[in-house]
């Protein structure tokens, strides 16, 4: 059986048909995001009390029972250009991130970046001469940790400045950073009044930046959480000494077989970057026996 063949490679067919991009957990994200916007302008078009009782607010910090809004603020936004600029910079730079570390690893590392982001605004803001004020929403703070990931990862890819200017990629990542820093700065010294959470953006590129240097991987510490992980019994093998060094080679073959399939879930969960040197390796292997025996039918 080839590698793309075997049954976690294959798209569910079954069910509704559900277009391939919003499979994906950037399309998943995007689709969550329009629909809270569209949801605020229809249902609640006056007071925009959606957005309301998702946004994240100064006092939140202090509040436990209302943490679950260092998440939900990053769904909801606050006019048409806030929506499309933070889903095209989703769109553009978030899926060669989702490609790169796996769909449960985007998931996660985007909803930590958003509640990072909220938690470093909400801190700043709790230190600020007038606390407990002003609230925020939108998925500014994430959407700048991807664009520094992806800054990071892929240093030297062109990427078009305000959608006009090529530029390789680190040096969109640096203009964004400088720009946020110099905009903070120039708003905590009272020289400029915003409606804009500077310090949620620099919070989000400086854990992007963590993330990258220490080699993070959150979806590793539920790997184990699977029912079916857990209710896994230890295969029992037959011995036949009879059959001689043809059960031998079969078993090899069979251990191998298994521990590709093995590798292959992990990327498919986790993404390329999580393998191992040993795991690259049997991969590799495996792949030049594939070819071998396919040459020699």
């Amino acid at each position: 059986m080839g590698f793309y063949e075997r049954e976690y490679y294959r798209e569910e067919r079954a069910g509704v048909n559900v277009p391939p991009f919003f499979r994906t957990a950037v399309g998943v994200l995007m689709a969550v995001t329009v629909a809270v916007f569209f949801a605020d302008g229809l249902l609640t078009p006056q007071n925009h009390d959606i957005n309301s009782f998702l946004a994240l607010q100064e006092k939140t910090l202090t509040e436990p029972w209302n943490w679950w809004r260092f998440v939900t603020y990053g769904f909801a936004h606050g006019g048409l250009w806030h929506i499309l600029f933070n889903m095209l910079g989703l769109f553009f730079f978030g899926r060669d991130m989702e490609t790169l570390y796996g769909r449960k690893e985007f998931i996660s590392l985007y909803l930590l970046l958003l509640a990072v982001s909220g938690l470093g605004w909400a801190v700043v803001e709790q230190l600020g001469s007038n606390p407990g004020a002003a609230n925020v929403v939108g998925a500014s703070g994430a959407v700048s940790g991807i664009v520094i990931l992806y800054a990071l990862n892929f240093p030297r890819r062109t990427v078009l400045l305000m959608f006009v200017i090529p530029a390789p990629a680190w040096v969109a990542g640096v203009i964004l950073v400088a720009t946020d820093a110099y905009t903070a700065l120039q708003d905590a010294r009272g020289d400029m009044v915003g409606n804009v959470a500077y310090t949620a953006h620099l919070t989000g590129a400086a854990f992007a930046f963590l993330y990258f240097r220490l080699r993070w991987n959150f979806s590793r510490f539920t790997d184990g959480w699977s029912l079916a992980r857990w209710s896994r019994r230890p295969r029992l093998r037959v011995h036949e000494p009879d059959r001689g060094e043809a059960s031998d080679d079969h078993d090899e073959e069979q251990e191998l077989s298994e521990e590709v399939d093995r590798i292959l879930e992990k990327i498919h969960r986790q993404g390329e970057g999580s393998l191992t040197r040993r795991e690259r390796r049997t991969l590799e292997n495996a792949s030049r026996e594939y070819q071998r025996r396919r040459r020699g039918r």
